[in-house]
């Protein structure tokens, strides 16, 4: 696959200038353009990387194959796609809930490309698997989740939105993620969802080859602040840094406070 047909397909844009890279991966349901509200603080000092994963976004829609999208091996393979048509190295990937374990899955496959990660409110298994973890979301209520999707595409984005966003956030985010949601192809949107909200990557965080910050909502309705401990506990050289701030997109609605932890940790 040639370096111009990789970055058509993930929608990929460089912008600001500086020595060290950033790659910014969005969460599941959103695309590149959630990170513009720290984009103008970091990009005075970095060069950045914005992509749209396949099936958000403005990315190839005609990319998506659903075998490769079941799981989020599927993803890391995009992310070393761009690193390797970018020619990128020590590469700094912030990656947004579910994009921290993408970004865990790629570093710990091709370490060569990255040399640290920040995770903005990841969660490595969203399910509740007693009596040692509690990921938020009983089986039964996820799987009601996706059967939404399937009944009610837009009950279930007007349902979902201000559960990710935070009940205090402002009405215009919520919206916008709403709506981001609904832009997004259903069928993909499901196969995004079922590898997002039912899969179980505790077992790599353990095999992390590059230190790590851990940016946790200090109220957040998909990852408790338990999780963010689990993670910072099981990730060996991670930091944990808990924002006083509600919902699970600090990008979002602390984005002075997120650029900061991201200058300061790179």
């Amino acid at each position: 696959m040639s370096n111009q047909v990789i970055t058509a397909r993930n929608n990929v844009n460089v912008i600001g200038t500086g020595e060290k890279t950033l790659l910014l991966a969005h969460g599941f349901g959103c695309d590149q353009s959630m990170w513009r509200f720290v984009t103008p603080a970091l990009s005075q000092q970095y060069r950045l990387i914005l992509f749209d994963y396949v099936g958000s976004g403005k990315s190839d829609l005609a990319a998506f194959r659903s075998e490769k999208y079941s799981s989020l091996e599927g993803y890391a393979e995009d992310i070393l796609d761009i690193c390797q048509a970018l020619e990128l190295s020590n590469v700094n990937f912030v990656g947004h809930s579910v994009s921290g374990m993408i970004g865990l899955i790629a570093a710990i496959n091709s370490p060569q490309y990255f040399d640290k990660q920040v995770m903005v409110c990841p969660s490595p298994c969203f399910l509740n698997l007693p009596p040692h973890y509690f990921g938020g979301f009983e089986r039964e209520d996820l799987e009601e989740l996706i059967n939404l999707m399937d009944k009610n595409y837009i009950g279930w984005a007007n349902y979902l939105a201000p559960l990710v966003m935070g009940t205090s956030s402002a009405p215009e985010l919520v919206g916008e993620l709403s709506g981001s949601f609904c832009s997004t192809d259903p069928i993909i949107a499901r196969a995004f969802a079922k590898a997002t909200f039912f899969s179980d990557y505790r077992h790599i965080l353990s095999d992390a080859v590059h230190p790590a910050l851990i940016l946790q909502s200090r109220s957040d309705a998909l990852a408790s602040p338990s999780v963010g401990e689990f993670v910072h506990d099981t990730m060996p050289g991670s930091t944990l840094a808990v924002i006083e701030a509600e919902g699970h997109c600090l990008h979002m609605t602390t984005p002075d406070v997120v650029a900061d932890q991201i200058i300061r940790y790179v």
